[in-house]
């Protein structure tokens, strides 16, 4: 009562959107904070971080001096403390070009790149200019989720084809042109593989080329991972066949420099053919980077003297670290009870391996195994919900080495603990 006045609390006409502030298990972010939350704090020994894929967190994994001192000379020269152009600023874009065309048998012009905030925006940023009512986008089943989030958040239809880990996590072509229909307009591979850490052949990439060809659509490829490789496969860039079907590719230093807080990408537009901008996707993805942010300038002006400069020491080194670690996971895993391995990690960081739940007799689901994992051994894996697929696991395993052997050996005594006895 105010002055003999009942006050009444307002109804207001707005309010948050549940799908965000719930935040499910399900999303990488989402899941890692539960995670996080379920950790032993007594617990005196050093958390294990097989979740996420940020080996920048360990010294062995420390970028190269080159591209530190790029940055300190670039903030130094006050050249780049200006608003950039919106696509990003020349020279950068033009050692992109230089950089990736390297690899490909059709030169990249400055024109065909777009500088982004990391390969993130790089995918946000091509799904919003494809969305549109009834238009539908073909995804990885598994696949890094953030994909399926923008795409419906653009007006997407999201629908599924599989990845078939007996073939070395290829993807099922017949599932493709199964879930497709005349309103598809792309397809999304990831190349190296996150989270299978499969790595794609050439043969195999062409016959992708040519079943989106057939079907009329673009292919989307993420290369965040380009280069980290250390299997039989090479890396084969998906722009190699844009003289097949029209190709986006999405990348960054982020992975290869060991630099994910730099938040530097690029998109990349291969279209010898000119049918992106016949149809009107290049006019729109440049109006789209007028009004969306842009990455830092003083970050876009050191690229073309880390890029160019970098030696191959800097690559090798933290490559054959990168090749130990996944074979020491691998070989590990394999005396892990509830757990298998389907194929050798050949690139990236991380692989999926499949849980069997049956063998344990008080873990519901991967989800589940998790949470009590981080409970009780202070080791954090992310479950395979968070990428699509349930009763799996993606271990990362790009952390120092000492780190990962403990983590295997908690794992293992987690695994023994909670197994069914006979």
């Amino acid at each position: 009562m105010e002055n003999g006045t009942t006050l009444t609390k307002k109804k207001w006409g707005f309010s948050g959107n549940s799908d965000l502030t719930e935040e499910p298990e399900t999303t990488i972010r989402g899941a890692l904070t539960l995670l996080m939350s379920n950790l032993n704090i007594s617990d005196d020994r050093p958390v294990i971080p097989m979740s996420l894929s940020e080996p920048s967190a360990f010294p062995c994994f420390s970028t190269s001096h080159i591209a530190a001192d790029a940055i300190a000379e670039a903030v130094q020269s006050t050249d780049f403390n200006g608003y950039p152009a919106a696509e990003g600023i020349l020279p950068a874009r033009r050692a992109v070009a230089e950089y990736l065309s390297q690899d490909l048998p059709n030169k990249l012009s400055p024109d065909d790149v777009f500088m982004t905030m990391g390969c993130q925006q790089a995918a946000q940023t091509i799904l919003h200019v494809l969305g549109g009512s009834k238009l539908n986008i073909l995804l990885p089943k598994p696949c890094f989720p953030y994909y399926d989030v923008f795409a419906q958040s653009s007006g997407l239809e999201v629908r599924f084809f599989d990845l078939l880990p007996e073939k070395n996590w290829e993807v099922d072509l017949d599932s493709v042109i199964a879930v497709a229909d005349e309103n598809t307009v792309g397809m999304v591979i990831i190349n190296p593989g996150n989270p299978c850490g499969n790595v794609f052949t050439y043969s195999h990439l062409k016959k992708v080329a040519e079943t989106a060809r057939k079907l009329g659509i673009l292919v989307i490829s993420d290369e965040v991972y380009g280069h980290i490789v250390f299997g039989e496969n090479p890396f084969v860039p998906m722009g190699v066949f844009g003289s097949i079907t029209p190709v986006i590719t999405l990348g960054s230093i982020s992975k290869r420099w060991m630099v994910p807080g730099w938040r530097i990408g690029w998109l990349v537009t291969h279209d010898p053919d000119g049918i992106l901008k016949e149809n009107g996707i290049i006019r729109s993805i440049k109006q789209y980077f007028h009004i969306s942010p842009y990455p830092p300038a003083f970050i876009q002006g050191a690229l073309p003297h880390i890029l160019a400069k970098t030696n191959k020491e800097f690559f090798s080194g933290v490559l054959n670290i990168i090749k130990k670690a996944s074979n020491s996971c691998y070989e590990g895993l394999k005396d892990v009870p509830g757990v298998t391995c389907p194929t050798r990690p050949e690139g990236s960081m991380c692989v999926l391996v499949k849980l069997d739940i049956s063998m344990f007799e008080d873990i519901k689901d991967d989800l589940d195994f998790c949470v009590k994992l981080a409970k009780e051994e202070s080791v954090m894996i992310l479950p395979g919900m968070s990428v699509g697929l349930r009763n799996w696991l993606r271990v990362t395993f790009a952390i120092d080495p000492s780190y990962l052997q403990d983590g295997i050996k908690r794992l293992k005594s987690f695994c023994v603990r909670h197994s069914k006895r006979a």
